[in-house]
């Protein structure tokens, strides 16, 4: 199992350990040609220590956090947790990193459980070194998105401004503009996306608004954008769906009796279930209060945590939308099934939340891993994102997508590339050769080669992990090596 954790890391650090080789121009120094009120404010966001942090060397890497104010007006701030690369940053590109939902922390999750430099200890609330931490090949940005998930805060209901795909894309790039503006010295620095889960929109839709504002923008506000990369994505509502339910099936986790019922009465490409249906998706998600849906061979936690332990919703289960269909669990769980419960109860400190300059407004609830009722107000979700996609790839962009073999929420790997080149699939190897499967499409359709990448493809490449967890960045402690991971993942980048 450790083994497997170790496929995904490795693959997407070897993708950041590339990007370092693309960003070698000369950058203004860190602190040389600032104005002192810039210098000023970025010394109000900088993290000194923080409660239970193991040390650093003498030359730690800077770290800073806190709110970007993104709408006057709605009062909204978006909060966010940055990490200067451990090694020449101003050598090294920029990666922002966020979690899905909708509705879950990026610092929850993503610096906290998986690629950050700090992990929450097991069993005590305090904090160990990650040794994968994706800071050792990148600058590393963690965001709190939209307004209303983890630290980040609005003053408006969701009655009145609800949440969805649209306002949170234009929402992360008024972030952005603003952030650079705070943070100039990064401003000229290759600039990466990258996600798991719900981020199949996130990302992707964020680096459509970036591309489509960089024709406008001032030399100012112009980002230096070069890529994406999603793990675990969802992307497309109907072909996700379907994913799923053949992957349930080809666990053995349902019945043939109940596999035959769905073929036979859901279209998932309407907007509403019918009856038969949702019956049908009753009885699937059923299972999963006994089976940890996004690790099928893993635990589930049992320490009781009321926020990882709950049962599906009427609204999720039967689809008041169709991301609400497929988000039946709305919280992703890793190797160890308790690592939520150990990152709430550390961001629930005050002294903890004073230390990273968090909940300075004093919000009237807890800190929250991920908050149901962004989830339950989402206003607009696109039924694909695969459009958005082409268009990217059309303007040049870097883009790595990768899925992990045994997540059940996310199971579309060989589902979703019809949609992009919709033709034959070639021969895949059996998956013990390697522990990482790329998957690249070309204009002959979509190679599945277990370890061994075909030069054939400009743009994209599908690196598929065969490994157990949703979170597919991973939870680093579980994490042991697999021969030739980290030649085979840079090997397929640099065939970009």
């Amino acid at each position: 199992m450790n083994n497997m954790k170790k496929a995904v890391n490795t693959c997407l650090l070897s993708w950041l350990l590339l990007l370092g080789t693309l960003t070698l121009a000369a950058r203004p120094d860190a602190g040389g040609g600032l104005d002192a009120a810039t210098v000023a404010a970025q010394e109000l966001d900088r993290v000194l220590s923080l409660p239970g942090q193991p040390s650093y060397s003498s030359a730690s890497p800077k770290q800073y956090s806190g709110y970007v104010t993104t709408d006057e007006h709605l009062g909204k701030a978006l909060f966010y947790w940055f990490f200067e690369a451990t090694e020449t940053p101003d050598e090294k590109p920029l990666v922002l990193w966020l979690n899905g939902g909708p509705g879950c922390s990026s610092i929850g999750f993503g610096q906290s459980q998986e690629l950050g430099p700090f992990l929450v200890k097991k069993d005590v609330p305090e904090l160990e070194l990650n040794p994968y931490a994706w800071n050792q090949a990148a600058n590393l940005l963690f965001l709190d998105s939209p307004a209303g998930v983890g630290f980040s805060y609005t003053n408006t209901s969701f009655e009145k401004d609800p949440p969805g795909d649209n306002s949170t894309a234009h929402g992360s790039y008024a972030f952005l503009v603003r952030w650079f503006q705070r943070f100039p010295q990064h401003k000229a620095k290759e600039f990466y996306i990258a996600g798991e889960s719900y981020a199949g929109h996130y990302v992707p839709q964020l680096a459509d608004v970036i591309v489509e504002g960089n024709k406008k923008a001032s030399e100012e506000n112009h980002i230096n954008f070069k890529g994406i990369l999603i793990g675990n994505a969802y992307m497309d509502g109907d072909t996700d769906l379907v994913g799923i339910f053949d992957s349930a099936w080809h666990h053995a986790i349902i019945s043939d009796e109940l596999y035959g019922d769905v073929q036979k009465n859901c279209d998932f490409s309407l907007v509403e279930l019918s009856p038969e249906c949702s019956a049908d998706v009753d009885q699937y998600t059923a299972l999963y209060r006994v089976i940890d849906i996004y690790s099928l061979y893993t635990d589930r936690c049992e320490l009781g945590y009321p926020d990882f332990n709950y049962s599906v919703s009427p609204k999720t289960a039967r689809g008041a939308s169709r991301r609400g269909r497929l988000d039946l669990l709305e919280v992703p769980m890793g190797y160890d099934p308790c690592t939520q419960t150990y990152a709430t109860e550390y961001f629930n400190r005050e002294d903890v939340q004073k230390a990273l300059h968090a909940n300075v407004t004093g919000v009237p609830y807890p800190y929250s891993l991920c908050r149901n009722s962004i989830n339950d107000a989402w206003k607009d979700s696109d039924l694909t994102v695969v459009p958005v996609v082409k268009k990217l790839v059309e303007a040049g962009l870097r883009i790595w997508i990768f899925s992990c073999g045994c997540d059940e929420q996310r199971r579309h790997g060989r589902k979703n590339p019809d949609h992009v080149n919709p033709v034959h699939a070639e021969e895949a190897r059996p998956a013990h050769q390697r522990g990482l499967v790329a998957v690249v499409p070309s204009q002959a359709g979509w190679r599945l080669d277990c370890g061994v990448r075909r030069p054939d493809i400009r743009h994209r490449e599908r690196c598929r992990a065969h490994g157990p967890v949703h979170a597919a960045a991973a939870s680093a402690r579980a994490v042991q090596a697999l021969p030739g991971q980290h030649e085979t993942a840079l090997r397929a980048l640099l065939d970009i």
